[in-house]
Formats: C-alpha cells, structure tokens, sequence
C-alpha cells in the first residue's frame, strides 16, 4: 500500500524537478512546484514488472506486445466508456513528442492551429517552431473566476487556413473538466470548418469529486473520426521519465499517414521499460489510483482552505481536475518578472510562471500540488512569510 504522505528524497537521482533547482534557480534550499510529475512512489507491480525484467540481463531491440495494447484499450473502455480497436493505437515516446509528428503529418507550412490559453506552453512553441502559424482563441475568465471556451471569438477567426486546434482536456493549466455540452459546441464548429481535432488528455484520470470527464472521441461516431487522441499513463502513474505515450487514431486514412510519420523518424516503438510499466500500470493500478485520487483531493482542500484563511489576495482557480493550481498573484502589484523573483527569492519556491502560458496568464502562478502534505504545508507556509514581509 502506498503512503502518499511519507516524504521520499528525490536528490540524486537525476531528477528533473529536485536536482536541477541549484543550476535552473541558483538555490538548493528552492521548493519546486512548478514541472508536472509527482513525488509518490508508482504502484508495486510497475516496480516488480521493471525489476523482473531487468533480471534477464539482455536490453536489445523490442517489439510490441499485443498485451501492452490490450490493457490500453482495456483501460479505455473501462475508464472512459470508449471502446477502441488495438490497431488504434501508435506509440510517440510523449504528447509533445507526438504534437510536432501530428503538425507534420496533417498540416503545411502556414496552415493556422488553434490553442486556447493559458495553455500548456508546449503547444506555443511546436506550433511556431514547425513554421505555422498560430490562431489564439482564449479562454474567458468569468467574474467567479471560472473559465469557459470563447467559441464566438473562435468562429469570427475562422478561415480555409485553419486545419487543426489542439484541445487540452482536462485544461492544463486552468484546470477545467470541459461539460459534454462545451466539447459538442466546439466539435461541431471543427466539423462544420474541416478542423482536425487533436485532443491532448494525458490528465483524464486525474478528477475531483463533482467532475466527470468526457473522451472527445465520444461524443458521437463522426466526431471520433475527425479526433487524434493523446494520452498515455504517464501523468496518472507518474511515468513521465519512461517517454511512453498512446496516440489513438480511428481514422484509418488519418491513422496511415501518422504511422509514415513516425516511422520516418524511427520513433513508432516504444522501450522495453515504457512499455512494461504502462502494461503493469493499467492492468494492476485502480486501487493506487483511487488511493491518488483521493490524497490530492486532501491536498486541494487543504490548499484552498489555506489560501482563504491567511492569502485570501491571492485568490485560486478551483479545478475540476489535473494536479495543478492557477493562482492569481495580481493583487500583489509585481510585473511578471518582479513576481517570478519574488517567488524564487523570498518565498524560496518554484513555481510555473503565467506569462509563460500564452494570452491570460500574466500576473499568475501554476503550483503543483502533487507532493506529501508536508512538503505542501512548508510550500505555503513559505508563501505566507515572504506575502508577509512585503
């Protein structure tokens, strides 16, 4: 059984998170909170399924097991009420890996893609970097501090040019759950507008009490086959270092030019390890993820009632779901590289700045709150301090 609350020294081990904060943040003594991946340990079997495996001694080229595909499309069906094909199912060795060999697959140089920010910044960068070009269609933030689509803005930016938009479901980092009712507003204009819809839902597991998260894919038969699906089991079993993700593609014809792509660039197999720990971790892992599900629920509640008591003019955006906080700094005055300072220097914390986020993110924060509530406590305890001294 895991104890989510034992605090576990990630020091030393090449961790992206821990280990770089002396070179990224110049200070050891930094807490981060800002890279999505966990400080829990993954369920038991995802370990023996590693370490049975390194016993054998031999690492060379591996194929895919029919297994591997079958626990996927298990967990799918079963999780997510979709049922899916296991010839769906390609390999990208990550989303954003898999982002770059979507655009090149589907898309020409200047073609316009839609992201709705503040969004996960990845997306930005592969939009630009691959020589499109991209169509912003930000998220309205209500007066309760919700945040809805802006499908009016998007209909009036429409044009032949637009051949793809990236949807981040659960919303990375507002943390929306979208309603079935918002996800069939916007498929129906990507219909109606020949959109490729590319739906990045690596979080879909991650889900607070009140909140149902709805597959794009299944919001009716047309639908899935005008949707790239994206997950993998990364995030809901922090696997992230393995590079393992699923791309699920129902369209044959969309299906067959992706498998070109990624075989073009040697990338359509996973590694031995990846996928051994996403096969353990579908098959053995409801009890763990229940058990996450839960502990993160705590450590929102515990934030949230926080935050209220003693910040209450740093008001949070309460999620639906995903393990990521959107906090707004703006009362405290700070342009964006002021308050970036003042986190890193006086609260001694290292969080995901807002401005990096796109439209809509100035004068915010994103925590990460996947951590042992103590680590949690000393975070915001830290905050309260520096909030304090100004």
């Amino acid at each position: 059984m895991n104890d989510f609350s034992k605090v576990i020294c990630r020091m030393g081990f090449n961790s992206k998170k821990w280990d770089a904060c002396d070179d990224m943040f110049g200070d050891r003594d930094i807490i981060p909170m800002w890279i999505a991946d966990m400080d829990f340990q993954v369920p038991e079997e995802v370990v023996n399924a590693i370490t049975n495996r390194a016993t054998h001694g031999i690492f060379g080229y591996t194929g895919t097991p029919d297994s591997y595909l079958e626990a996927i499309a298990v967990w799918m069906e079963t999780h997510h009420n979709w049922k899916i094909e296991k010839d769906w199912i390609r390999h990208s060795p990550g989303v954003v890996t898999a982002l770059s060999l979507l655009i090149d697959a589907y898309t020409n140089p200047g073609d316009k893609i839609i992201i709705q920010s503040p969004v996960y910044y990845p997306f930005a960068r592969v939009i630009r970097t691959s020589g499109r070009t991209l169509l912003d269609n930000p998220l309205k933030r209500q007066a309760d501090g919700h945040y809805v689509m802006d499908l009016e803005n998007l209909k009036a930016q429409l044009d032949d040019s637009v051949k793809m938009i990236f949807l981040c479901s659960p919303h990375n980092p507002v943390g929306r759950v979208w309603h079935r009712e918002e996800l069939m507003a916007l498929a129906e204009l990507c219909m109606a507008h020949n959109i490729l819809i590319v739906s990045d839902e690596v979080h879909a597991d991650l889900i607070y009490k009140g909140h149902h998260h709805t597959c794009f894919p299944t919001l009716s038969k047309e639908i899935e086959q005008r949707t790239i699906f994206c997950s993998g089991a990364s995030k809901t079993f922090n696997l992230a270092g393995l590079k393992t993700s699923s791309i699920i593609i129902p369209n044959e014809e969309l299906r067959a030019k992706f498998t070109t792509v990624i075989n073009n660039y040697n990338v359509g197999s996973g590694n031995i390890f990846g996928l051994l720990t996403t096969e353990a971790a579908y098959r053995y892992g409801d009890t763990w993820l229940t058990n996450l599900n839960t502990y993160l629920q705590q450590n929102l509640d515990y934030m949230l009632d926080f935050m209220q008591k003693n910040l209450s003019q740093i008001p949070v955006v309460r999620p639906d779901g995903t393990y990521l906080i959107w906090m707004d700094f703006s009362a405290l005055g700070m342009d964006d590289k002021a308050l970036e300072e003042f986190c890193l220097k006086k609260a001694k914390i290292a969080f995901d700045p807002g401005y990096e986020f796109g439209t809509g993110g100035s004068g915010f924060m994103r925590a990460n709150i996947a951590c042992p509530r103590q680590t949690l406590a000393t975070a915001l305890n830290r905050l309260l301090d520096a909030v304090n001294s100004l």
